[in-house]
């Protein structure tokens, strides 16, 4: 039995609380389950060198987890430097929320958005993805707001869930326990319009069957859906 005897298809509770951050051009804590990721989007008014004078926009993201995010105090990376799967993650992140907007439509700016776990309890690329699509909503209001953009360009939402298989079955959401001990892991991204941006998944013991892999689509696209109710919330302006 899950805990709280959420079901194999089951979110954890999901909260989302807008303008956390009074500085940031638009920010995000979202809490899924015990697993809390703060995101933050700062706007700059240039691009990457390799996108000088082409007219486009940028969408690019950071990611870091803080020393007692977990069970055991992890060493900060402005110490240690950035880890393989930091790089990873946060690469993930970025073309993900690529995804969201025609780059064209947001002129010579960068979007920059800093994802930081200040509890981990599985699952905190997808927190972070879903959240952090929602702060450069935000965030792109506030430059038609400002007079940076003459008009809100149209947005494709974005989120993100974990599924795995636990003891032989498919499970969504996974906590930390039960991402320890599944037999297969993935993370699903998808559009608001039920397309896949981004699909990773992985046998942790042995070789899965595609029906297992469909049957993870499933839960995905099911929980995904549900996220998406989070689009349509009231007081996101923050």
């Amino acid at each position: 039995m899950r805990n709280g005897h959420r079901p194999a298809d089951g979110l954890r509770p999901v909260s989302i609380e807008y303008g956390v951050q009074p500085h940031a051009d638009g920010s995000v804590l979202i809490k899924m389950g015990q697993t809390h990721v703060l995101c933050g989007v700062t706007i700059e008014e240039k691009v990457p060198p390799f996108l000088k004078d082409r007219g486009q926009g940028w969408i690019t993201a950071e990611y870091g987890m803080l020393p007692c995010a977990t069970h055991s105090r992890g060493r900060r990376e402005a110490v240690s430097g950035p880890s393989g799967r930091t790089h990873e993650i946060q690469r993930l992140i970025g073309r993900s929320l690529r995804m969201m907007v025609d780059l064209r439509l947001l002129g010579e700016h960068t979007l920059r958005i800093d994802c930081d776990v200040l509890n981990a309890d599985g699952g905190t690329r997808c927190a972070s993805i879903t959240g952090a699509a929602l702060a450069v909503r935000m965030a792109v209001r506030q430059m038609v707001d400002r007079g940076r953009l003459t008009a809100m360009p149209p947005l494709l939402p974005v989120a993100a869930v974990s599924v795995g298989v636990v003891g032989g079955r498919p499970v969504l959401d996974l906590e930390y326990s039960e991402d320890a001990a599944a037999d297969v892991d993935a993370n699903f991204v998808m559009s608001g319009d039920g397309r896949w941006i981004e699909v990773q998944t992985t046998a942790e013991g042995a070789p899965f069957q595609p029906a297992l892999f469909t049957a993870m689509a499933d839960l995905a696209t099911g929980g995904i859906r549900r996220l998406f109710l989070l689009w349509e919330q009231e007081g996101w302006r923050g």
